[in-house]
């Protein structure tokens, strides 16, 4: 046998370290059910509840459709002539013809990024399939006459997350780049994927918490959350930190910021390139900010009111007291800038002018229209809401961010899914996911 043909041949794992592995993989997985076994006998074995009313939004979806035959099989009909039209262009390029997609993806969808989704002819089939069969699934109900708009609102929502779900690039016998993987690691990448799977649920307490970016990584005062400061003042609500001025020359007025309440204020400082904190004093500004308690069970009986009142009104007056000036400007970051605005409404009722000027990032102020988010808020899951928070005290910042992430599913979920449990890849580390993933809770 020459050299040559001696260096090609693959290179097999290690019998024993495969053997290591999947013990351990048994080992930990074995571990997880056992304890979620004792977690079900302890809740009792009951039915799951319904807590998003999606199973009733469907149940009056079908309903409204079925009392529509015509343009049902209307739609029916129409799949079928996509898929032949699909099929036609399949053959062509089997043929070696070139062919015009029946389907493409919408711009900036990475999941077909990979080039091989459009250039070997069976991953190019799985694909446009797969498209041509998500249009008509949305097309067909949000197309539903006669249902009332925050229950369309509810369906087309859900069926986008079961539409991203089911999205070939999601599974390793249908994403080329897994599959790729898989057939040269001899399948390693999905055994390292599976304890990628094991540890998130683990990390979770029992719930998968998927793994955004590499945690250790990052360490508050070394690579996040830099700028340096000082904690003036603390109460069980809020530390008060203080940010001197870089420069010789100081503008008078301080600055606070309001961050929001259900995240860590180091948003605004995450590194030395693109911290807020870091430009407004190298400005010349004395910038305070409130970094909010992580909440538990003691202070289950905090209000709105009282983060108005012992958080933002207190803040405003250690301010004044710190610096010694009668007005201050101040910045709300997205649920800080709605407390800030309600401060502001309370201050102008009491004639307080200490204020001078307010800055608002991407804050809501009216809720009467709070798009995609308002599928999670109706009587049925604010009750189910105040419930859960009610028997715990707070409501999890996880949940929270499960929420959200819903929102962009395939980059805040699924991506993550390929990337951590299908490649057998860790994450990439990434600074605002990684603030993104240290959430704190509401009481």
């Amino acid at each position: 046998m020459s050299q040559e043909s001696t260096d090609n041949k693959p290179q097999l794992p290690d019998p024993k370290e495969m053997a290591k592995t999947y013990a351990e993989v048994a080992q930990r997985a074995s571990k997880l059910i056992n304890e979620h076994m004792q977690r079900q006998m302890q809740k009792g074995m009951s039915a799951p509840e319904d807590e998003l009313g999606i199973a009733q939004a469907f149940m009056d979806m079908m309903a409204k459709m079925l009392a529509n035959p015509y343009k049902l099989a209307q739609a029916q009909m129409n799949l079928v002539w996509d898929y032949f039209s699909l099929w036609q262009h399949s053959m062509l390029r089997f043929m070696g013809m070139n062919a015009a997609p029946v389907a493409s993806p919408a711009k900036g969808d990475n999941r077909f990024r990979n080039e091989e989704w459009e250039q070997h002819f069976l991953f190019d089939f799985i694909k446009q399939s797969y498209l041509i069969t998500a249009r008509h699934v949305h097309d067909t109900v949000s197309n539903v006459e006669g249902l009332d708009d925050n229950v369309q609102k509810k369906v087309n929502f859900f069926t986008r997350q079961f539409i991203d779900a089911l999205s070939p690039s999601n599974f390793a016998m249908t994403n080329p780049e897994v599959f790729r993987e898989t057939l040269k690691s001899h399948g390693q990448n999905l055994v390292k994927g599976f304890n990628n799977l094991l540890r998130d649920i683990e990390d979770g307490d029992g719930q998968l918490r998927i793994r955004m970016t590499d945690p250790a990584a990052f360490e508050m005062g070394k690579n996040v959350a830099t700028t340096p400061g000082k904690v003036v003042f603390q109460n069980e609500l809020i530390q008060l930190l203080q940010f001197n001025p870089s420069t010789k020359e100081q503008y008078k007025r301080p600055l606070l910021i309001f961050p929001p309440w259900i995240n860590k204020y180091y948003i605004l400082d995450l590194r030395q390139s693109n911290s807020f904190i870091k430009w407004a004093t190298d400005q010349g500004h004395t910038v305070f900010v409130m970094s909010w308690v992580n909440p538990d069970a003691k202070l289950a009986k905090k209000s709105f009111e009282d983060y108005l009142t012992d958080a933002a009104l207190t803040a405003v007056d250690v301010v004044c007291q710190q610096t010694g000036e009668k007005e201050i400007n101040a910045a709300g970051y997205c649920l800080g800038g709605t407390l800030l605005a309600s401060t502001l409404a309370y201050m102008a009722a009491k004639k307080d002018k200490r204020i001078a000027s307010a800055t608002f990032f991407t804050t809501m102020l009216d809720f009467s229209i709070p798009g995609e988010l308002g599928v999670f808020i109706d009587e049925q899951q604010v009750s189910s809401l105040e419930k859960k928070m009610s028997e715990r005290g707070f409501l999890e910042g996880s949940e929270m961010a499960g929420t959200f992430n819903m929102l962009r599913s395939n980059d805040l979920i699924w991506s993550f899914v390929v990337n951590n449990s299908l490649m057998g890849k860790d994450p990439f580390p990434f600074d605002l996911l990684f603030w993104n993933s240290d959430s704190t809770r509401m009481p």
